[in-house]
């Protein structure tokens, strides 16, 4: 997708022409802290990689993509054996699940079960039914939402994850029930505070 962040890492019998297609892995920013290069793929959906030019890479699959850089590469060298990683393969879990955070993946091949146990699982609340999954396709989002329970999941083309999908595990009833009756008792506690504290100041003036 645009925007992506490739890791490409080219390998010859020549350690020269390794040298020539390699990219910098780090780099020292202003701040003096290191930061992780690659290849990203721009609005054109391309990437520009070293001696060869601009390769049209968006739609492809990450085995795919190695296929055509090998391609790109081979007029240049001989049996060149490309590999390709995602930099930047983000996931979001938030909800019930015990750790909702923002999850940066090496494998562009991670499922919804992966990723909810990344979160730390689901909390005893959250819907396993019902669970909400937001995707962006060519600026568009889409919704869907999944049963875990059914076996059928495995199935669904939402099963596995796609670069910056966002999953929102739903809160079932009993929580909704149980957050109605602690606010209902939140006035109760703070008027049994007052009194206690009015208590303790009409003690200590006796003193």
């Amino acid at each position: 997708m645009k925007n992506d962040l490739l890791g490409v890492v080219v390998t010859t019998t020549s350690a020269e022409s390794n040298l020539l297609f390699a990219a910098n892995t780090t780099t020292i920013s202003a701040s003096g802290m290191y930061e992780r290069e690659g290849f990203r793929v721009d609005k054109n959906g391309d990437i520009k990689f070293p001696v060869v030019g601009n390769i049209k890479l968006e739609g492809l699959s990450i085995s795919e993509a190695q296929k055509v850089l090998e391609r790109a590469v081979d007029r240049f060298v001989k049996n060149p054996i490309v590999t390709v990683k995602y930099m930047n393969f983000r996931v979001t879990v938030i909800g019930e699940v015990n750790h909702p955070a923002t999850f940066t993946v090496s494998n562009e091949k991670i499922s919804i079960l992966e990723a909810l146990g990344m979160a730390g699982d689901m909390t005893p609340y959250g819907k396993r039914e019902n669970v909400l999954i937001i995707r962006e396709n060519d600026g568009q989002r889409t919704t869907t939402r999944v049963n875990l329970n059914q076996k059928d999941v495995l199935n669904s083309p939402y099963f596995y994850l796609r670069q910056n999908d966002v999953i929102y595990v739903e809160p079932d009833k009993a929580k909704a029930v149980e957050y109605s009756r602690s606010t209902r008792s939140l006035p109760v506690l703070v008027a049994v505070i007052s009194g206690a504290a009015v208590l303790a100041t009409a003690l200590l003036n006796r003193l």
